[in-house]
């Protein structure tokens, strides 16, 4: 007998208002004007509460009794009417889920029940078999989510294989370049083969063993261009710029405008100093620090964000705060996922600001996106449809703001053709922290790190690599695992925590867990850690 409880929630007519969208987008874009009638329902299904506890969470954490409807174990539909559910895929972050099981625990005071959510979805009209599978196609991303069954299960237990011990990758300081490159292919890493053909000869001549493949995982991610900008740091030995263009002559006059610059802040250094793109993005602020025209800069080797100190007027008494801004892009995540990539390119812009112990409290968003009116039909091989990118990334960006207490004073979406293959997406964000509460230490001997936050999960899972690499058709098919799902109300309390100077000014170096997962966060802390990833706590 199983003791799971299953729950149906709908929205009563006049507060559907999600439903009547989605029956309007339907028919719409793809046409489907024989679609009439449109229910959706919340399913939960949980385990670990008795019978008593369940009916007091019922009209309380599950529902809300003056707007929805709620059908105990089962519910019905006309006849005619077609069904399915949809969830999010083993180990991807289910917010409702986490939000419903930590409320739970609040009312009964108990042990937290295991919560999992679907979206049931039920169609009236005349649909065809292809228009149904259309509908569900349309609907449910497979980067993040599946059709699920409509059967309750016997248990909510998820088992997953756990490998006795790391593996080693046995042979690999002997493979052949051939070989090299095949395993390369193999295991789709981000990092070139050239690259991995250097990590074989380090091995083979420093190290004299082969690597385990945690090891080779984590060279892979710290060479990532999204961790370490390697695009942005290639030598650039020629620039060119196209004659005739309607802006050529000014960026023409801003090169040559960059060029003296170089002269000027590196002097005898030049020659050794590469002409890249980093370079130039970076030169305007090296030659005000040249010219001595930003006395207010903060230097530290913390690289959480750009920092200054500013003086601030308190109850008529004057403060030294640090102010810092932070922008990020997260065009690759909400390409696949607009909802949670664009959720998470907020999350993350805060997180650098909040690692220097500054506290958020304005932002910004600006995007680039294709036509939003282009029809399903026209949409590129392999991508979502544009206007799902466009709405869905926007629904994300506002519901983490809303939920973490952030107002966003700028919005601009720009629409253009180049932005079809590959959508724009940045998030910047201003913080500020009364500076005695920032302490910049050396990390010693002896100290403990700590991880603070959210639980770690499938998602986000190879981020920082996935963006890194070249994808194509098939690319949304296989990064299911890469789009990070942030925890808005946990960051949230993360900020509160580090308002209080009495924790601030306990920690001496701070690091924000991004794409990079743990080896990257932890490890620019200090030149050498111990790290026991079996302490780090799981979804």
């Amino acid at each position: 007998m199983s003791n799971v409880i299953r729950v149906f929630v709908e929205k009563r007519e006049g507060f559907d208002v999600e439903a009547r969208h989605m029956l309007a987008d339907l028919r719409d874009n793809l046409g489907l004007t024989k679609l009439t009638g449109l229910r959706l329902l919340v399913r939960y299904d949980i385990e670990g509460l008795s019978a008593e506890e369940f009916i007091r969470a019922r009209g309380v954490v599950f529902s809300e009794p003056n707007a929805d409807d709620v059908y105990d174990e089962e519910f019905t539909v006309a006849e005619g009417w077609r069904v399915f559910a949809m969830e999010y895929l083993p180990g991807q972050y289910d917010q409702r889920a986490d939000s419903a099981a930590q409320c739970v625990q609040l009312l009964t005071q108990g042990e937290r029940p295991r919560v999992l959510t679907a979206r049931v979805v039920c169609l009236e009209g005349a649909l065809t078999n292809e228009e149904f599978a259309r509908v569900q196609a349309y609907l449910v991303n497979p980067v993040e989510s599946r059709i699920a069954s409509l059967d309750k299960p016997e248990t909510l237990d998820i088992t997953a294989d756990v490998p006795a011990d790391v593996a080693r990758v046995t042979g690999f300081t002997a493979m052949s370049q051939e070989e090299i490159a095949a395993y390369w292919q193999a295991m789709g890493f981000a990092m070139s083969a050239a690259d991995l053909a250097f990590c074989r000869d380090y091995f083979r001549d420093e190290e004299k063993r082969d690597p385990s493949l945690t090891e080779l995982k984590v060279i892979d991610t710290y060479w990532s261009d999204h961790c370490r900008h390697t695009t942005f740091l290639t030598r650039l030995d020629q620039v060119a710029v196209e004659p005739g263009g309607a802006i050529s002559a000014a960026i023409e006059e801003a090169l040559a405008a960059y060029y003296a610059a170089r002269e000027e802040v590196y002097g005898e250094r030049l020659a050794k100093k590469n002409v890249c793109l980093m370079d130039m993005a970076t030169m305007g602020m090296r030659l005000l620090k040249k010219q001595g025209k930003i006395p207010d800069l903060d230097e530290s080797e913390e690289i959480n964000a750009c920092s200054i100190e500013v003086p601030v007027v308190i109850d008529g008494r004057v403060e030294k705060w640090l102010v810092q801004f932070k922008n990020e892009t997260h065009n690759h995540p909400t390409e696949i996922e607009p909802f949670g990539g664009a959720a998470t390119c907020l999350g993350g812009a805060i997180r650098d600001p909040l690692s220097g112990r500054a506290y958020v409290y304005q932002a910004m968003r600006v995007t680039g996106s294709g036509d939003p009116r282009v029809g399903l039909a026209d949409t590129l091989e392999g991508k979502l449809p544009t206007r799902k990118i466009t709405t869905g990334a926007a629904a994300g960006y506002s519901s983490y703001g809303n939920q973490i207490g952030l107002a966003t004073g700028q919005v601009a979406e720009l629409y253009d053709p180049g932005y079809v293959a590959k959508r724009l997406e940045i998030g910047a964000v201003v913080g500020a922290s009364p500076k005695e509460n920032v302490v910049r230490d050396v990390p010693v001997p002896g100290d403990v790190i700590v991880l603070l936050g959210g639980r770690t999960g499938r998602d986000g899972c190879g981020g920082a690599t996935g963006s890194s690499k070249a994808h194509t058709s098939e690319s949304i098919d296989t990064c299911g695992a890469e789009v990070q799902k942030g925890n808005p109300p946990t960051e949230r309390k993360i900020q509160r925590l580090f308002r209080k100077g009495a924790v601030s000014r306990m920690i001496k170096r701070c690091n924000d867990f991004g794409a990079g997962g743990v080896c990257v966060a932890i490890g620019e802390l200090a030149p050498g850690l111990q790290i026991d990833l079996d302490k780090v706590p799981k979804k």
